[in-house]
């Protein structure tokens, strides 16, 4: 020790001894304020100087005992001789008796000086110890041994009553001033339990042993308390890595020191039920989360910590006293603790579309309970809750790429990715698992067919193989599949469009084996154990080709259905002029240049697509000719129909898309072609007596199809001959009509009659 620092230490003892008490703080804070261990070995000072005071008041006391029994033995002699005195003056006695009265005089003040000295001396080292040194149970101790052992000897003295009467005062102010400590010590951890915490979770993190891993899933970690030998692994493993513990961050002396007062004291219950009832506040205080913590994983990571600190304190507390708490109080606690929090991130959870902060609260769960689980305190009901989180986790990462898919969807132009030279294509091969021996054997300045690509649909490291494959099943077939149904439903998406997105899901789902390669990759789980969930890939993406080819074949349909309404035929016109119909021609090369875009579509699908077509142009035209509000048609009207009909042969003919047989497309114009050739030939006769017969000519015209239309001729023939009954010609033709009406009709009610 410095020779300056002992100067200043004796120079504050001095002060303390001379000094109010009530100014004394400043004075003893000096002395923390110094270098650090300078208040050890003032304390070290400050009890020998005590020592010393005590050993000087024991010699006083030892000293003037006598003499003040002996004064007090005289102070009753003298008071007989006093009253004496009162009947004659001073200068009436003799110059010697004056004398000895006054010398008696003085002998008498100087013994009350020394009484009033002693019973200072004697109350100085109670009020010392507790107003100085803090050393409460100290005080009780010496007041206890006062009032049981010291007073009792000398309580006929009016100043031992005096301090008897003191004892409970000082007793109830070290109460007060312990009380007022545990209260500066209850704020002081409800400051600090986040620090508390974080440091708990911080070594559960960073000390792989301390329990098991995060990964283990709930159903495998039973509930357990911290047995004697865990505690002894603890601290072995707090000993090699120098694991800070609660009582390294908090001091915990207050809560001993009221204890043990409260304990001496007899009122232990009291003190017992307000700890138990401030706690309980500051654990509804500790669990009432910020409003906003759903918005940050920090929001989130401190209210955790708080909670930890809490409860390690509380720890901390049952196993360093005798019954200030119990299993059962921390029990009620933790349980009613675990139903708020999991009620509060229920609810904050939901609140979160972040899945990346998602994650992240399931990583702080982990690390959370586990801490806890640590210290005893039974989490099986967390880990429930994981699962919960992880479906929230689902749910927000399957939103988030809904709007990626979206997005991708959005910008895709639905063109071919052009290919220039051999650097492009490998850079586009990188990128997806693309490869076709022809265009490798013929160059590179080829298009490929395909468009977006997404390399990681789903990554969910910490769970088992089976809830990743159904995660991903999830994201394939609910996000991914609903994008993609209402991507084709579009109206802005056309035939080009859609014969692309046929294109883009047929390459995709051949790279469905690549996303259970890499599943399996991640998890080392093989896909062909006998349990492993299977992905929905091929499936998504053969539902997505199949709605975008019923699409295809709805827009090619109303595509047809527009050209159709723009026919203005002239039903009554005498003779055809020859060519075929403008708008009809306008149809032809439509389908014509679709038909080239179907050839990069598979093989059935452009079949399928074309026949269709033609069907659906087939049946368009006959009811065209069969319309209700159509009354009457004239001959050339037929001629011109039939020239239209002529073309639609032709394009069905030219074999629009590769893979049909023989006359296949052209079959669907044979209804019509028929119908027409009856009534260019005009051969009923041929009709009428070959009708059913499977050799028939006219197989495929229905009798009420012909007498429909017959019927619409024999009106303009009636209409437009005004004169025709006076040529034979058209008199026989007229006749003839009518009896292939009356045999149309009949061959209509027997088929009526027949069904």
């Amino acid at each position: 020790m410095s020779l300056e620092t002992v100067t200043e230490h004796e120079r504050i003892l001095q002060e303390i001894e001379s000094t109010d008490t009530a100014c004394v703080g400043p004075t003893l804070r000096s002395v923390y304020d110094d270098q650090p261990n300078a208040h050890k070995r003032f304390m070290e000072k400050l009890d020998a100087r005590i020592r010393n005071h005590d050993r000087e008041i024991e010699k006083m006391c030892n000293f003037h005992h006598q003499g003040f029994v002996d004064a007090i033995t005289e102070l009753l002699k003298v008071r007989a001789d006093a009253e004496k005195l009162m009947g004659f003056t001073l200068f009436d006695l003799p110059l010697c008796k004056v004398t000895a009265q006054t010398e008696e005089v003085i002998r008498c003040r100087i013994q009350q000086r020394n009484m009033a000295t002693t019973v200072e001396k004697l109350h100085k080292p109670v009020s010392h110890v507790i107003l100085f040194l803090f050393r409460y149970y100290s005080a009780l101790k010496t007041m206890e041994q006062l009032e049981n052992i010291y007073i009792p000897r000398v309580s006929q003295y009016r100043f031992c009553q005096i301090m008897a009467e003191t004892l409970p005062k000082l007793r109830e102010e070290i109460k007060e001033i312990s009380m007022s400590d545990l209260k500066d010590f209850l704020e002081s951890i409800r400051k600090h339990s986040d620090k508390i915490g974080e440091t708990a979770m911080r070594q559960l993190c960073q000390t792989s042993v301390w329990s098991e891993r995060p990964n283990t899933p709930p159903s495998q970690r039973p509930e357990h308390r911290v047995t004697w030998a865990r505690k002894c692994f603890f601290n072995l493993v707090g000993f090699l890595f120098k694991v800070l513990t609660a009582q390294d961050l908090v001091d915990f002396s207050p809560v001993y020191r009221c204890l043990h007062i409260y304990t001496v004291l007899g009122d232990r219950e009291t003190f017992e039920n307000y700890y138990r009832k401030q706690r309980k506040k500051q654990a509804r205080l500790v669990l009432q989360p910020q409003s906003n913590m759903h918005e940050t994983v920090e929001g989130y990571r401190k209210y955790f910590n708080q909670i930890v600190g809490f409860f390690v304190v509380e720890d901390h507390i049952l196993h360093a006293t005798q019954g200030l708490v119990t299993r059962a109080f921390t029990d009620e606690l933790w349980n009613m603790a675990l139903s708020k929090i999991i009620a509060v991130l229920r609810t904050h959870s939901s609140y979160c579309s972040d899945p990346d902060l998602v994650l992240e609260l399931k990583n702080l769960i982990v690390i959370f309970a586990d801490t806890l689980q640590g210290y005893g305190f039974p989490v099986n009901r967390l880990f429930d809750l994981l699962f919960e989180v992880r479906d929230q986790y689902n749910e927000t990462l399957l939103k988030k790429w809904a709007l990626v898919f979206r997005d991708i969807f959005e910008q895709d132009n639905y063109s071919p990715i052009p290919v220039e030279n051999e650097e492009e294509y490998k850079a586009v091969v990188s990128r997806f698992p693309f490869h076709d021996a022809e265009i490798e054997k013929v160059g590179i300045n080829k298009i490929f067919m395909f468009y977006y690509h997404h390399d990681n649909f789903f990554l969910f490291s910490t769970e088992i193989d089976d809830m990743l494959r159904k995660s991903t099943n999830l994201l394939l077939t609910r996000t991914l599949s609903s994008c993609l149904q209402n991507l084709i439903k579009k109206p802005h998406i056309g035939l080009t469009e859609l014969v692309q997105i046929i294109i883009n899901t047929t390459h995709l789902e051949y790279a469905c084996k690549y996303l259970e390669d890499f599943i399996t990759n991640i998890t080392n789980v093989s896909p062909e154990t006998v349990h492993t969930t299977r992905l929905y890939g091929l499936s998504t993406f053969k539902d997505a080709r199949h709605a975008a080819e019923g699409e295809i074949y709805t827009k090619l349909n109303q595509k047809i259905d527009e050209f159709i309404q723009l026919a203005d035929y002239e039903w009554g016109m005498a003779e055809s002029d020859g060519r075929a119909s403008g708008y009809l021609m306008d149809l032809i090369n439509f389908l014509r240049s679709t038909s080239q875009v179907f050839t990069h579509l598979p093989g059935k699908v452009a079949q399928t697509a074309c026949m269709s077509a033609c069907k659906h142009l087939a049946t368009s035209l006959m009811q065209m000719l069969l319309d209700t509000e159509l009354k009457q048609i004239s001959m050339g009207a037929i001629q011109q129909f039939n020239l239209d009909v002529i073309q639609c042969e032709l394009f069905a003919s030219s074999e629009p898309v590769p893979g049909f047989q023989g006359d296949t497309l052209q079959l669907a114009f044979i209804d019509l072609r028929q119908l027409l050739d009856l009534f260019m030939v005009w051969d009923w006769s041929t009709y009428l007596a070959d009708y059913g017969q499977p050799t028939s000519k006219y197989l495929r015209v229905n009798p009420s199809t012909a007498l429909a239309l017959l019927e619409k001729m024999k009106d303009t023939s009636k209409k437009n001959n005004i004169f025709s009954q006076f040529r034979k010609n058209d008199r026989d033709k007229q006749k003839l009509i009518e009896t292939v009406v009356k045999q149309l009709r009949s061959l209509v009610n027997g088929m009526s009659q027949h069904s």
